[in-house]
């Protein structure tokens, strides 16, 4: 296959598409400038400028390169940075040997031919998990491995749901979920909080809704997505969730929740720490579908990619790299170096047993759903684009639900085709 020339001719018109999609899920931080492939050694680009030369992440990752028998150069960036300046790099000739990317990226960065596949490179995807390794693949060729995933479920607090009647272990569907915001309400206390702000956060947060309804990306004016919206939109007109859900991060939505106020918020693995260090008892139960189950929520985390290189020689030591990354004993390791649970699910298990804590969060992470999946692939970003304007619409009272949804739809077909 010429890959050169396929990346001559698409480059530009990736680098036009990329949004870039920041969330919670990777914590950000200063970012520290790129750099090409200086004389042996591997450039290992991530974005994970809060872990420095001291951090486990770091020893990892230079462990990972002795094993492979070279030295590896890691910079670190803000993951709102990597996809720009890995298309940058690419359109430039010295690549790096080895960037993360987060998942939605994957699909811009190998439809422009940035990507060499797992199978080009030999790596074995069978032992991970389908949903999760979805999030990476582009017309059923994989582009990377994922070093770990998290995703979305309720956080409650229990001081506040035991003063309200209310057993957290009821809440199985909607119905049940709003009978137990009501309860709350009606004790005194606030219901839930959640980030329905006008970015990639908000989406990320609307999704388990708008999947647990069994709404797809494809149509955003069905029935299935306009009863998700008419619930965050019920919940905001009967005060159970507040009018700061419009503005609301993840990060500020998880403060509202550390107040002691609230009986829930959405939010992610990231916050297993602060949940631990609050003044209140806390605990996890998985985002209910509609009818019942677990909503399918997106999966967040990094994609281990391998960028095209000139010398097709430096694939052997990339692909040792990798393969040491995802290694059972580093992907056991990720719920302590990266806040993830692992993608595989024998490795799952092992880190479950061993913190009760991550039980609901592998059940989570096992029904989770990737963002551009579904063949969306580089669409998404604009398919997200309207539905959080629909979300941000229906919440202030400008548009029914219905109406935004429609609005929504009708500009997504004429950006995307879907």
């Amino acid at each position: 296959m010429n890959r050169s020339r396929r990346l001559r001719t698409s480059l530009a018109c990736a680098a036009a598409a990329t949004v870039l999609l920041p969330l919670a899920a990777c914590s950000s931080g200063g970012s520290s400038s790129g750099g090409s492939q200086a004389g042996g050694a591997f450039t290992f680009w991530d974005p994970y400028p809060q872990y420095d030369s001291s951090s486990v992440w770091e020893q990892t990752v230079k462990a990972c390169g002795n094993t492979a028998g070279v030295e590896v150069k890691r910079t670190a960036m803000d993951t709102g940075d990597i996809a720009n300046k890995t298309l940058l790099a690419a359109q430039q000739g010295n690549s790096p040997d080895i960037v993360l990317v987060d998942n939605p990226v994957v699909s811009t960065l190998a439809q422009a031919g940035v990507l060499t596949t797992t199978a080009d490179l030999g790596l074995e995807t069978d032992r991970i998990q389908q949903n999760i390794l979805d999030a990476g693949t582009v017309d059923g060729k994989s582009y990377g491995v994922p070093i770990g995933a998290n995703t979305l479920a309720l956080y409650y607090n229990a001081d506040v749901l035991t003063a309200a009647g209310v057993d957290p272990a009821g809440v199985k569907d909607w119905a049940s979920l709003t009978a137990a915001l009501e309860k709350v309400k009606a004790a005194g206390k606030k219901g839930i909080t959640f980030s329905g702000i006008k970015t990639e956060e908000g989406s990320f947060q609307f999704l388990p809704w708008f999947w647990g309804a069994g709404a797809d990306l494809k149509k955003l004016d069905s029935p299935q997505a306009v009863a998700a919206l008419s619930l965050w939109k019920d919940w905001l007109d009967k005060g159970y969730a507040p009018k700061s859900v419009i503005t609301n991060t993840q990060t500020t939505a998880w403060q509202e929740f550390d107040t002691g106020d609230f009986a829930f918020v959405e939010n992610g693995t990231w916050q297993l720490a602060n949940a631990a260090k609050a003044k209140f008892r806390t605990g996890v139960i998985t985002l209910p579908a509609q009818n019942g189950g677990a909503a399918p929520a997106p999966t967040g985390g990094e994609f281990v990619t391998v960028p095209v290189q000139k010398d097709d020689s430096r694939y052997t030591a990339s692909q040792k790299i990798v393969n040491c990354l995802i290694s059972q004993e580093n992907l056991l390791n990720t719920d302590a170096t990266l806040s993830y649970v692992a993608p595989v699910q024998a490795v799952q298990q092992q880190q479950a047993a061993s913190n009760a804590e991550l039980t609901p969060w592998v059940a989570a992470v096992g029904a989770a759903r990737g963002r551009t999946s579904g063949g969306l692939g580089t669409d998404y970003p604009v398919v997200s684009e309207q539905m959080w304007t629909a979300v941000q619409s229906a919440l202030s009272g400008a548009r029914s639900p219905q109406d935004a949804l429609a609005a929504a739809q009708k500009a997504a077909a004429a950006k995307s085709g879907h």
